[in-house]
């Protein structure tokens, strides 16, 4: 019944957060946990770097950060986080759909965010598969600013804006493969989404896989385009080229690739997706994705991560990256802004310290779904069971309908990130199911088809078949899991308020464990990481409910949610973890 985890090297926890040594050291990654594909800017008059990421099926979508320094990230909000913004998100159909590679620009006062929502279900030559959006925004902080999206045709993903000096907007975007694998520009109007030419080639890379995130800088009277190649995998890799003219012809960088860590022993992989930006000073940067995976590329829950170098880039040459990307380097050192960062989001590295769910607050702005949340499934300080989140539960489980799609109802669950290596995560519930297969508890959340779930439903005993409380445990992964178990609770817990307990045994297993409040947790199952290292999302820690298909409503209670960061691990055969 229980999986036990491989022995692995002692490890040495330091305690409490250690900020980077000096002004112009960097701890990477610079925003931990699922933050993939990062566009980033410098807004000077603000002294503020904003940086935009992934969010496939999550909602709130498409998170913005901000720091003055580079060093710590705030929240800024979602450009998507009103369900209306973008309906169909709510009928993506696969673990690796979703918003894909959004690209941050200010232009003439305006915010721009260029993404595509991608159905991955369908065909790459089906034209629907691809929904290319643009949202605008005249003020970042104000999440209701943010326009619903306003859509432009393209067979392809991962599109950016740029203008020339006249003033003309274009997008660039990476077309679909099985097409014309490349790089293709249109001059667009970016307020209704009208296409004005046809779509024009520019360049199909150095060969490598999936060319792709492509960006245009202007800079010494060239033009430069920057993509990822190889996949987003362990030969992920980021190029260049460059041109006089817009339209090319573009010339490769002889030293291609210009980023990459690939065929490398280094702990952070799959380094690309990249993009470059100045700071106040005039130096360059450049972020892109990475995973801590080391080239063992097995367990790395936390996915596909957002990074930072520094970049030289002499005038009439080629940008060079810092390589390889590691855990600590030296960096330029940032300008001192004259002005404090505003607003009140939680910084990217806090953890959650015995939420209450007051009357009166909101849910926490990091808090997201798997797709938008449906009707009033979710009510914090609901009557009567005051300082609680109430789960309405859904008919469907965290597997869904397939194990990749959405439907009906949607799935009653609620998470945040996982950002630290080490963590411990643990919330109570009060929860009296009435129906049988009503349940609720906690989850190690990856995708649909990636996850492991731990909690308490009303199932029949094997003997007497009466309807009682069970403790359960399930995971879904493509790789081999603990086995599932179902078992009457413990002799004394029902009708008492649980604690459950969700975290890292070491760096590569999960425990989980629950007991009576009050009392000491008792560990039930491990769980390997590996289960949950996969695709281009990374693991969310939460709470769920759903009648498993059938027509219960019981709802259950949650309270004093608390995650809590141990330490991170930032280099290879780490003999210790250093906090952060």
């Amino acid at each position: 019944m229980f999986y036990l985890p491989i022995a692995t090297a002692a490890v040495l926890l330091l305690p409490g957060r250690v900020a980077a040594q000096s002004q112009n050291q960097f701890l990477n990654p610079i925003l931990p946990g699922f933050h993939p594909d990062p566009s980033c800017i410098h807004v000077a008059e603000e002294e503020t770097f904003y940086c935009a990421s992934s969010s496939f099926n999550v909602f709130p979508g498409i998170p913005i950060h901000a720091s003055q320094d580079l060093q710590s990230w705030r929240l800024v909000g979602h450009a998507l986080n009103r369900p209306s913004q973008l309906p169909d998100l709510a009928i993506s159909n696969g673990s690796t759909s979703g918003i894909w590679a959004p690209t941050i620009r200010k232009h003439n006062g305006t915010f721009y965010l260029v993404t595509t929502l991608v159905h991955d279900k369908r065909d790459a030559l089906d034209p629907t598969r691809w929904d290319n959006i643009i949202f605008q925004t005249n003020d970042l902080w104000n999440n209701s600013a943010w326009t619903d999206a306003i859509h432009f045709p393209f067979v392809g993903y991962d599109t950016s804006p740029w203008w020339d000096e006249q003033g003309n907007s274009y997008i660039v975007g990476s077309h679909a493969y099985r097409v014309e694998p490349g790089i293709h520009l249109a001059k667009v109007n970016l307020q209704t989404g009208q296409v004005k030419e046809n779509w024009t080639n520019l360049w199909n890379g150095t060969g490598g896989l999936a060319p792709e995130g492509p960006h245009i800088y202007k800079k010494d009277g060239y033009h430069y385009l920057m993509i990822a190649e190889g996949g987003t995998g362990l030969g992920h890799m980021q190029t260049i080229a460059s041109s006089k003219e817009l339209y090319g012809p573009y010339t490769a960088n002889p030293a291609n690739p210009i980023l990459t860590n690939a065929n490398t022993t280094e702990y952070f992989q799959t380094v690309g997706h990249a993009d470059l930006f100045q700071d106040g000073n005039g130096n360059w940067w450049g972020v892109a994705l990475s995973t801590r995976s080391g080239p063992e590329y097995i367990t790395y829950p936390m996915g596909r991560e957002t990074v930072l170098t520094n970049v030289t880039w002499s005038n009439g040459s080629w940008p060079v990256f810092q390589n390889p990307v590691r855990g600590t380097f030296t960096g330029w050192e940032v300008p001192k802004p004259d002005q404090e960062l505003h607003g009140d989001g939680p910084l990217v590295t806090n953890g959650d310290d015995d939420l209450q769910f007051a009357p009166g607050t909101s849910i926490p702005p990091h808090f997201v779904h798997w797709r938008p949340p449906v009707g009033d499934s979710y009510l914090v300080s609901p009557k009567g069971h005051e300082n609680t989140l109430g789960l309405k539960p859904s008919k469907l489980n965290l597997t869904g309908l397939d194990g990749n799609g959405g439907g009906p109802g949607g799935q009653t669950f609620i998470s945040r990130r996982q950002v630290d290596t080490l963590f411990t995560y643990n919330v109570n519930m009060d929860f009296a199911p009435k129906i049988q297969e009503e349940e609720a508890g906690i989850t190690l959340f990856l995708t649909q088809n990636h996850h492991a779930r731990f909690g308490v439903v009303l199932a029949p005993t094997e003997s007497t078949k009466r309807l009682i409380p069970h403790i359960r445990f399930e995971a879904q992964s493509y790789l081999p899991v603990p086995r599932p178990f179902t078992f009457p609770m413990p002799g004394g817990w029902e009708n008492r308020t649980l604690h459950f307990e969700l975290k890292t045994v070491n760096v590569t297993h999960y425990s989980f464990a629950v007991s009576p409040v009050g009392t000491q947790p008792l560990v039930f199952v491990y769980v390997p990481g590996d289960i949950v290292s996969w695709g281009f999302t990374g693991t969310l820690v939460g709470v769920y409910a759903t009648s498993n298909g059938g027509n219960g409503t019981s709802p259950a209670y949650f309270s004093h949610w608390n995650y809590a960061g141990l330490g991170q691990v930032r280099e290879n055969n780490s003999t210790g973890i250093a906090a952060s």
